[in-house]
């Protein structure tokens, strides 16, 4: 057994069964699947703040190129109409993923999902205590409703989602109704008292947290946990230890991206969103507070083609592969892999277990990452700001993430090129493998042949 082999038996071994359990692991899945059904109307709301920007302001590329300030001497105006997006968005994402998560832990258990999700609701403003008092008149405020809530949000909707699921289950704790009784009645009545008591061991936590801390749970874990941890993961370290975890796991045959979603979009949400309200308020991506986050780094100029820059891959074969069965693969892959749609390549070709294609599937990302950071670090390019649909084409990402910067297209395009240019001596290299395969089997054939003579 070859050295090569040997090591990815053993990578298969060590690391597979973990991440298996991490993907099957309900509190983390809940996590992740809350992140991934609150993420389509994140993105509609940054779309909707870029064309306010891009468009309908004079200063706008996309009004700068069709001259629509001249077109429309009032156009400016208009801005007003979608000015308030993002409060039906990302100022109320913790809303969203407290209600989210526990659902999710009431579908794993199998009790009812929609009132779990209420009751993580009426769980989480229990303990909110952000309130301000002007003229004896109390107003909550905003201020944890969105990112800064989040950790928060994700600890309220996990213990509501364990708790409520677990005394639903308790058939001592279910009230049962008369047939006759309508199935909306019914159904509220049969969780009553499991919500009671869920509501009840919040007030009672809120008011064990106010004696310790008098500005509230949300304050303290801010403080304590997701302000150091948001710190923490805001650099060049973090974006390229999970980009090159995640490839590794791709290589091994597990979904990289699915398998540290929960991690990743902990930590980088309220960054990201903290750029999105910059750009809300200022018109520029220009000084975002978070230049450095893993939308701003990774997905805007390491994920062309998907995990792994495999657009960069699909090129080389088309520019140097000998192999047929490579470029058909590659044909049937160019359309998806355009908009970073990359399963038929990865299993195709396939990347996994490939011990020519592991080297550059990880590192190429890396590589391009730390492109984008010299540019966004020199202030040489804006940071990527707006949210962007991850299947937007490669180089599009930059220059729409950053409003239109037209050297952040250029920028998009050099990793394009340099991650082509990484993968073509494995393509070259892969060419001679099939050869020599190739060979070995003619060999072995002749051997046959003349044995049987």
């Amino acid at each position: 057994m070859s050295l090569m082999t040997k090591f990815e038996h053993g990578m298969e071994k060590a690391l597979v069964p973990v991440a298996n359990k991490l993907n099957s692991q309900r509190h983390i899945a809940a996590i992740r699947d809350a992140f991934i059904l609150v993420f389509p109307l994140i993105m509609a709301g940054s779309i909707i703040l870029l064309i306010n920007f891009a468009v309908l302001s004079p200063d706008g590329f996309i009004a700068k190129i069709l001259f629509l300030g001249k077109i429309f001497p009032n156009l400016a105006e208009a801005q007003a109409i979608f000015a308030p997006v993002l409060q039906g968005s990302t100022n109320i994402m913790a809303i969203l993923i407290t209600f989210l998560v526990a659902r999710n832990l009431a579908i794993f258990f199998q009790q009812d999902d929609l009132l779990c999700g209420l009751t993580a609701i009426g769980s989480f403003f229990i303990i909110y205590t952000p309130y301000l008092v002007v003229d004896n008149q109390a107003y909550m405020t905003t201020k944890f409703l969105g990112a800064q809530g989040l950790f928060v949000a994700l600890i309220v909707g996990i213990i509501t989602g364990e708790v409520f699921s677990r005394l639903a289950r308790a058939p001592r704790l279910t009230i049962k109704m008369p047939a006759q009784v309508p199935p909306a009645v019914s159904r509220s009545f049969k969780v009553l008292i499991p919500v009671i008591l869920v509501m009840i061991l919040f007030s009672v936590l809120n008011y064990l947290i106010s004696l310790i801390a008098p500005d509230g749970l949300h304050d303290l874990v801010y403080t304590v946990i997701q302000s150091p941890l948001k710190d923490m993961g805001t650099n060049i370290y973090s974006v390229l230890l999970l980009g090159f975890i995640s490839n590794l796991l791709w290589v091994l045959g597990i979904h990289g991206p699915n398998t540290i979603a929960a991690i990743r979009d902990t930590i980088f949400t309220e960054p990201n969103l903290a750029n999105l309200n910059y750009v809300a308020a200022h018109g520029s991506s220009w000084g975002a507070p978070y230049p450095t986050t893993w939308a701003g780094l990774n997905d805007a100029f390491a994920n062309y083609g998907g995990s792994g820059m495999t657009l960069g891959l699909l090129i080389a074969i088309f520019i140097a592969s000998k192999r047929a069965d490579h470029r058909d693969i590659a044909k049937l892959s160019i359309a998806p892999g355009l908009f970073n749609i990359n399963e038929p390549v990865i299993f195709g070709l396939p990347i996994v277990l490939n011990p020519i294609m592991v080297i550059p599937f990880i590192f190429v990302p890396a590589i391009n990452t730390l492109i984008g950071y010299f540019f966004i670090h020199f202030k040489i390019i804006p940071p990527v700001a707006y949210q962007v649909p991850w299947t937007t084409p490669g180089p599009l990402i930059p220059f729409l993430g950053t409003g239109g910067n037209w050297l952040a297209l250029l920028v998009g395009l050099l990793c394009l090129a340099v991650a082509t240019l990484c993968y073509l001596p494995f393509v070259l290299v892969s060419n001679k493998v099939a050869a020599s395969d190739a060979q070995m089997d003619a060999n072995a054939t002749e051997s046959a042949v003349a044995t049987e003579k």
